[in-house]
């Protein structure tokens, strides 16, 4: 811990003597079209450095252009844009005149006409980024009007359930952020989350399996990161209207770029609905340890729901760059809404010889008010060595977080025998404070160039938890609700994480790459049961190495990597509340959970020809210590309790694969699959479980005349595993069409999801020493919606530049 603070001390106090040795040059002027004396807009600028680009933008819609951070040097400025000859121009920047103005630049057109060009060629839906797998979402015509869960299901390496629970590789204990910050809805409750955000905010998705020791060490399957839609430069904004049976929304958003000066305005408003269907047989079993278990009672159960949930969101950034070397950024957004989850269960316990021991019909009222409010501030100063940059981050957010249901128990003869109300009122407050410097080294050897960078930083959060939790009921259904004292508790959880990181990346010239590094955290937990006077408190520590190796010949690129992850149990595992609205299966969290540490070993090969085909493959190895799942075990009664506990290991070996080519120029395909051999086990439970799980999809679109888009895409994952059993398969399939007028500045999607079944069936067989069940859950997905947009204004590259935000990697990386 000590040699990375005094590393950190010797970065900032290199940058600071660095920036006041060396003054930033600077190019500006402005194109004008040599015949008409009109500005020439959103041109190229280039500044090349012998064969090399230095940096680059594009001039305003008035023509000009400010290229600041350039070193003294000798350069040549090249000037192009379609219908023009491009122009080069010599430049000298000295310690004497480091800045300098080239003032209006005469551009000169081609020497011939050209007719209406149409540019057929699409963006790639899926691209290798060499330490990351991005999915370019807004090319996916199928996503209009549809929610991040539908979005995510398409998403190489990635697979969704059909309750919109994610797995990587078949883990489920990823990080997600939003454009690189952690975000609150998603930690909460990551399937309602995804449920609730309109995939028409969403501008690509990147999926980092191996990330490296910036990132925060949470998230043992590894970090997810949603990129939303934001402008570049000048004004523009978009409105969306949503219509369908299954999700409804409406939506808006402002930009304003300057060059100084940038502000984003967004808000959303939506709803979505779920329907499903539930038969399910659990029989309780008296463990025997010298022969086979007994029955002691069997449970029948059929439910169904049907609910709607509303919310909104809203959002605004403001961007300022005072001069060319400082930026400030500041971000404000909220999220809220209401989720019922409201359901009608029958219910029949029987002894073994079928004699009935209870039956009643259980009401259920469930809601989930829900919000988040979060503030991001920060502050990056650049330096005139390009790369070279010190910032400072602050974060803090708060999510009211609140449960409470009702329940009315019937007797099959209707008359109610009893209620009960239970509320949990819960909120997280956190506060993050982030410091990093990047530096930047280059080295000029005989036969080769080697670029170096060294990364260093520390960051502290605090989470402050707290949960209220009431139960008051009627035992005979009559009377008036009575307060429980034995089921209420107050329950306070505060947790401190310390973190420093130094990281190095190597470059050379020959196409090795190398990013090594490591991670110290320390995690200081202190938890009090106020109304029982129960106190927790554990702190640890851990060193988190990563690398990784690639070599790139020609298009081919071997990578191989190993790094360390660690997975501290989220609120929604921590938290003690008792789910009782189904009386029959209880849910809770559990507070004294233990961290689990992963370890993940990846060898990759990537490829891209000429003729626009990419392969991305993958052997990868992933074991995972300690490890959190849930774990349900049934009384002689048929009570379940189902709760997260540390199951110790986790194993899986997979292969996957992904496909990107383009056969013609209006044609797109991708696709791929993964395989993996799971393998789970605990000792303290005497219980394991292993098996083959795969998954494939494929998406295809093409570009037809007038403006019309057709797509498609479906995939299929196997039976999944857990630790007391499976899930069989399921299949998700859409088909849309989408027609662009008015300039391309409307659009209309029809999107059709599973349009040839109305609903999917998913069984479940579970086992344990003290019970077996099988369930048939129906989910209907079966859904058609009609999506607007309208896009106005304009937007072009060069915008100033990106203000970088606090990245709790711990709590959903970078």
């Amino acid at each position: 811990m000590k040699h990375l603070f005094t590393l950190l001390l010797l970065g900032v106090g290199l940058s600071s003597a660095l920036s006041q040795a060396l003054l930033p040059g600077k190019l500006a002027g402005s194109l004008t079209d040599s015949t008409t004396t009109k500005a020439v807009p959103f041109a190229t600028v280039a500044l090349m450095d012998g064969p090399k680009l230095l940096t680059g933008t594009t001039t305003d819609g008035a023509g000009t252009f400010v290229l600041p951070n350039i070193p003294v040097g000798r350069y040549t400025l090249l000037l192009s844009f379609v219908g023009y000859r491009t122009k080069s121009l010599p430049v000298l920047l000295t310690t004497e005149k480091p800045s300098l103005e080239l003032g209006q630049i005469l551009m000169n057109t081609e020497g011939k006409t050209l007719g209406e060009v149409t540019v057929a060629g699409q963006k790639a839906l899926v691209e290798d980024k060499g330490d990351r797998l991005v999915y370019n979402a807004e090319k996916d015509i199928s996503n209009a009007g549809g929610t991040a869960a539908d979005v995510l299901r398409k998403v190489p390496t990635l697979s969704v359930d059909l309750d919109g629970n994610v797995q990587m590789r078949g883990n489920g204990n990823i990080k997600v952020l939003i454009n690189g910050k952690p975000s609150a809805m998603m930690a909460r409750n990551l399937s309602d989350a995804l449920r609730q955000m309109p995939a028409n905010v969403i501008k690509s998705i990147e999926v980092i399996t191996s990330p490296g020791a910036k990132y925060d060490a949470e998230g043992s399957a590894g970090v997810i990161n949603i990129i939303t839609k934001k402008a570049l430069q000048g004004f523009n904004g978009t409105a969306t209207v949503t219509a369908g049976t299954m999700n409804r929304g409406v939506g808006t958003s402002l930009n304003l770029k300057k060059k100084k000066f940038g502000l984003s305005l967004s808000a959303n408003g939506y709803q979505f609905r779920n329907q499903r269907e539930n038969q399910s047989t659990r029989t309780a079993l008296m463990p025997s340890s010298d022969g086979p278990s007994q029955p002691l009672s069997i449970l029948t159960q059929q439910s169904s729901a049907d609910n709607t949930g509303t919310g909104g969101y809203g959002e605004m950034s403001i961007d300022y760059d005072p001069d060319s070397t400082n930026h400030f950024n500041f971000a404000a957004n909220v999220w809220g809404g209401y989720y019922p989850n409201n359901s009608n269960v029958v219910n029949r316990l029987t002894n073994p010889a079928g004699e009935e021991l209870q039956a009643f019909r259980n009401d259920i009222r469930f809601s989930n008010p829900y919000g988040n409010g979060q503030l991001d501030l920060g502050y990056t100063k650049t330096f005139q060595k390009p790369g070279q940059e010190f910032s400072i981050l602050t974060q803090f957010s708060r999510m009211p977080d609140n449960y409470v249901y009702d329940t009315d128990r019937y007797s099959m003869a209707e008359q109610l025998i009893y209620r009960q109300h239970s509320s949990n009122y819960s909120s997280n407050q956190e506060y993050t404070f982030q410091t990093d410097y990047t530096h930047p080294f280059t080295i000029n050897g005989r036969k080769d160039t080697t670029s170096l960078k060294l990364e260093v930083g520390l960051k502290g959060i605090l989470r402050d938890i707290g949960s209220e939790y009431r139960v008051s009921q009627s035992l005979d259904g009559q009377g008036a609700l009575v307060t429980d004292s034995t089921q209420s508790n107050d329950f306070n959880y505060i947790q401190r994480v310390y973190s420093a990181y130094t990281a190095l990346r190597i470059d050379t010239k020959r196409k090795w790459n190398l990013n090594a590094g490591a991670r110290i955290e320390h995690t200081d937990i202190q938890g009090d049961f106020t109304t029982t006077q129960t106190k927790l408190a554990s702190q640890y520590s851990n060193l988190i190495p990563s690398f990784t190796l690639a070599k790139t010949i020609k298009t081919h690129t071997v990578k191989v990597s190993y790094t360390q992850r660690i997975q501290r149990p989220m609120v929604w595992y921590l938290n003690p509340w008792l789910n009782q609205s189904d009386p029959k299966n209880i849910q809770t969290g559990n507070p004294y959970l233990n961290p689990e540490l992963s370890h993940a070993t990846e060898l990759a090969y990537s490829v891209s020809t000429k003729n626009g085909l990419s392969v991305n493959t993958a052997l990868y190895w992933r074991l995972t210590n300690n490890a959190i799942d849930y774990v349900s075990t049934v009384d002689a009664a048929g009570v379940s309790i189902n709760k997260p506990q540390n199951i110790a290991q986790r194993k899986a070996y997979g292969l996957n694969l992904n496909l990107s080519s383009q056969p013609i120029k209006n044609w797109n395909l991708n696709g791929g699959g993964d395989v993996r051999y799971v393998d789970l086990f605990s000792p303290a439970l005497n219980q394991g479980n292993n098996g083959l799980v795969w998954n494939v999809n494929l998406n295809t679109s093409y570009k037809l005349p007038n403006n019309f888009t057709l797509q498609a895409n479906g995939n299929f994952n196997s039976s999944w595993v857990s630790l007391q059993g499976t899930n069989t398969g399921f299949y998700w399939h859409s088909i849309s069409a989408k027609r662009e007028f008015v300039n391309k500045q409307a659009s209309l999607t029809l999107g059709l999801n599973n349009p040839f079944n109305r609903g999917v069936v998913q069984t479940s067989h579970q086992s344990a020493p003290t019970f077996e069940s099988e369930a048939r859950n129906y989910y209907i997905r079966r859904s058609i919606r009609l999506s607007f947009e309208w896009r106005f204004g304009q937007m072009s590259a060069g915008g100033g530049k990106k203000g970088k935000k606090i990245s709790n990697d711990d709590k959903d990386g970078r």
